[in-house]
């Protein structure tokens, strides 16, 4: 069996090709890392995960959220659905976690900026109009 990925661990994009019979074969690597991304690409894959989270409050209605590393490409959706029921309230942190220990994992859910309330946005404004 063979399968085709494109590297994305450094700037070359190499094409490589895994081959799967009594062993595993990797060609096209132009460094050892393309060669340890396909392996761990085949045997475990995983993904940093980007979305939105609900937040109460806000200056807006959702505030970014991701993995402080990357998770078992498996846990994507059940992670995705338990998100889906959380709600925050504003003010939060660049960095406030979300969720520890996703799935009993050393990877927290964080916020990737900072969310003041609707009351502080509204000073803000009010400040400069009278400035």
């Amino acid at each position: 069996m063979k399968k085709e990925i494109t590297c994305i661990v450094c700037p070359l994009s190499c094409s490589l090709e895994i081959e799967i019979g009594e062993d595993i074969m990797v060609k096209g690597n132009k460094c050892e890392k393309g060669r340890n991304y396909a392996l761990e690409e085949f045997k475990n894959p995983k993904r940093t995960l980007t979305t939105t989270v609900r937040i109460k409050n806000g200056k807006y209605k959702v505030v970014p959220v991701k993995t402080t590393s990357a998770i078992p490409k498996e846990c994507i959706f059940p992670l995705l659905e338990k998100l889906s029921e959380i709600e925050i309230t504003a003010p939060v942190p660049m960095g406030y976690k979300v969720l520890e220990n996703t799935f009993q994992l050393p990877v927290d859910v964080i916020t990737t900026r900072p969310m003041e309330t609707k009351e502080n946005t509204r000073k803000i404004k009010e400040t400069k109009k009278s400035t």
